[in-house]
């Protein structure tokens, strides 16, 4: 038996639904697409159109902690909630999946576990759970915390958290609704349990009032990248949403995350990588170029610093900006982002202007710059090698770069076999070639 060639999975970061700063400013954007629903409409059955897995959403619970000249140009400071966004694209979209951040750090279990079950049976199966610990310290402002929780804690709460909403997904068997109209019995109390959960940070009784989601469990997404995030994704993550700028790099961490998962006892197959990529699509290598220098040119220097700022945890506006970046303590937010600038930084020789320079519109993410085949090219090296299994997509502006890349890009990608022409099944799980998993307490009979 021949085995069927690896193909491409593709999701679309579309919260904030540019990740560029100056996005909402480009020429024949639209500038209020953050918080748009006819416009975020168009987007999703864009997507669907061209046969993407899935329609992400990142997530704040709190404005970006950057300086008012900063954040006074930023489009993300309004953005509609996910749970209450993501039901309403679930009806004008059929088979494009919806993955939503919810926090470990400022939800509690019930909430995310009943949110995202009732958001699979109102999609049919095309639910997902980004897990995120939470970077911005500003949050626990918010949520009666006077700091933010210290980042290792975190991750041991989110491994926790994580237990608790799977474990209240397994509340119902499957067939647990019997729905008998002549005996008026509705559901077999046989098939339900009660989880009875206590640990060190949550206490939940369940069981949960939501029947078991249509995928068993909505697709667990996961983008941390630090130790402590790395085993929290073997452990229990199915996609990786990762932040690796260069091919080298992004091959180490596939190798590792895939490795940790064997000794987990799970299978490398299924989880997917899924670098992201700032792709600008030209007809020619200099348009796209020009294209990008354009955007750029529009991010207002307050910005950049206030940009890396954010990446680094630590406030750079007094540092000397033609010298080189000086040696920083550990940060309580993002470790894996900041390792990621300071390794830059030191491989390239780069200054802080320099560094601001890179990251000012794109926060310094891995990018595509060029024609279709280009693109294809750079996809299908990063695939057959072991770089990833898809792609992250990141449009420079909405919704210009959206139609370019579903109207260039996507036709080489299937004229290479690289990518779906349709399709695989109805739910994120199908598409994604992810198993569906056993309920923990109602395991299928033998």
């Amino acid at each position: 038996m021949v085995a069927k060639a690896r193909q491409l999975k593709l999701g679309a970061f579309m919260r904030p639904i540019s990740i560029h700063t100056a996005a909402w400013r480009y020429p024949g954007a639209y500038a209020d697409a953050n918080f748009n629903f006819t416009h975020l409409k168009r987007f999703a059955q864009t997507l669907e159109r061209g046969r993407f897995d899935a329609f992400f959403m990142a997530d704040h619970l709190a404005l970006l902690n950057m300086p008012m000249a900063a954040l006074m140009r930023s489009a993300t400071v309004t953005s509609f909630d996910p749970m209450t966004l993501l039901p309403a694209l679930a009806v004008v979209t059929e088979r494009l999946g919806l993955i939503a951040t919810a926090s470990t750090s400022y939800n509690e279990p019930y909430h995310v576990a009943r949110k995202f079950a009732s958001l699979d049976h109102l999609s049919n199966g095309r639910a997902g759970w980004n897990v995120v610990t939470s970077a911005n310290p500003h949050e626990a402002l918010n949520f009666g915390r006077e700091e933010h929780i210290e980042h290792d804690e975190r991750y041991r709460r989110a491994r926790e958290f994580f237990d608790t909403v799977t474990g209240l997904w397994d509340s119902w068997a499957d067939d647990a609704f019997i729905r008998d109209v002549e005996s008026g019995v509705y559901f077999d109390p046989g098939k339900l349990h009660v989880l009875n959960h206590k640990g060190p940070y949550f206490s939940v009784r369940g069981p949960l009032n939501v029947a078991r989601p249509v995928q068993g469990w909505p697709v667990i997404v996961q983008a941390g990248a630090s130790e402590a995030g790395r085993t929290l994704a073997a452990e229990t993550a199915e996609v990786v949403f990762s932040g690796v700028a260069d091919l080298g790099s992004a091959r180490e961490l596939y190798a590792d995350i895939k490795g940790r998962m064997a000794r987990c006892a799970r299978s490398p197959d299924d989880l997917k990588i899924l670098p992201g990529a700032f792709v600008v699509t030209g007809e020619t290598l200099s348009e796209a170029r020009e294209k990008k220098r354009r955007l750029d040119g529009l991010v207002h220097p307050d910005s950049g610093i206030a940009t890396l700022s954010v990446l680094l945890g630590h406030d750079v506006s007094g540092f000397e900006l033609d010298g080189p970046l000086p040696a920083l303590p550990e940060s309580n937010a993002s470790q894996s982002g900041q390792r990621k600038l300071v390794e830059l930084a030191a491989r390239e020789n780069m200054t802080v202007r320099q560094l601001i320079q890179h990251v000012g519109g794109s926060f310094g993410v891995l990018e595509m710059i060029g024609t279709p085949s280009l693109i294809a090219d750079q996809m299908e090296e990063w695939l057959l090698t072991d770089a990833c299994d898809g792609f992250n997509i990141m449009f420079p502006y909405l919704p210009g770069g959206l139609d370019d890349f579903v109207v260039q890009v996507v036709p080489e990608l299937q004229r290479r076999g690289l990518f779906r022409r349709d399709y695989e099944g109805t739910t994120l799980r199908e598409n994604l070639g992810l198993p569906r998993p056993e309920n923990r307490f109602f395991p299928r009979p033998e």
